[in-house]
């Protein structure tokens, strides 16, 4: 079975919307405003791309992802890579030719069977709804967190607020930077 990972930068109050600066919230961009930035803080970024043998994204992170990855040297890893994107609405012309082989998923139990082939570690990035969704039916493995020390109020968070059962989590490995950024990985305790 392979190990799905959802990585993602998150303010303390657990808003994960438009780190980047992407348009349409209020605070956009606030992963780069107000925060030293730290080499060091973003490690993990780095060995999540030398140790995942695919990406898992949403419609909309798809999107947005696919327009500037491709080209960018950071992230040279992720173009060889397979993709997979969860959609219901997107078709096979919407996907770019540039990104390597992607392929659409229309259900979290098509996520489910591609846990269940061969290959090594899933990396999800963004796709709020989409962890939400992933996180409620029990599929994500391992969560990577780089937590700002910001509270930015609305905005789209990481996880859900379904009333369901409690999900145990171990943390294995964390560390604090001196521009108040956080490093915290957890494993899912089943």
């Amino acid at each position: 079975m392979r190990t799905l990972i959802s990585s993602a930068f998150i303010s303390l109050d657990g808003v994960v919307d438009s780190p980047g600066g992407e348009p349409g919230y209020r605070n956009s961009g606030w992963t780069f405003k107000d925060v030293e930035f730290l080499p060091e803080a973003f490690e993990i970024k780095i060995r999540e791309q030398k140790e995942s043998a695919a990406i898992l994204l949403g419609r909309t992170s798809y999107e947005a992802f696919s327009q500037v990855w491709p080209d960018m040297p950071d992230f040279a890893d992720y173009k060889v890579m397979p993709k997979y994107v969860v959609s219901t609405t997107l078709g096979e012309d919407d996907l770019v030719s540039n990104w390597g082989e992607t392929t659409i998923l229309r259900s979290l139990d098509e996520v489910a069977a591609l846990k269940e082939t061969e290959g090594g570690p899933i990396i999800v990035h963004g796709s709020a709804s989409l962890n939400q969704g992933l996180s409620d039916a029990g599929l994500i493995d391992r969560y990577h967190l780089v937590v700002f020390p910001l509270l930015l109020g609305a905005g789209k968070r990481l996880f859900s607020t379904t009333d369901k059962d409690t999900q145990k989590l171990k943390l294995v490995e964390h560390e604090a930077y001196a521009n108040g950024l956080q490093k915290q990985v957890f494993d899912v305790i089943r």
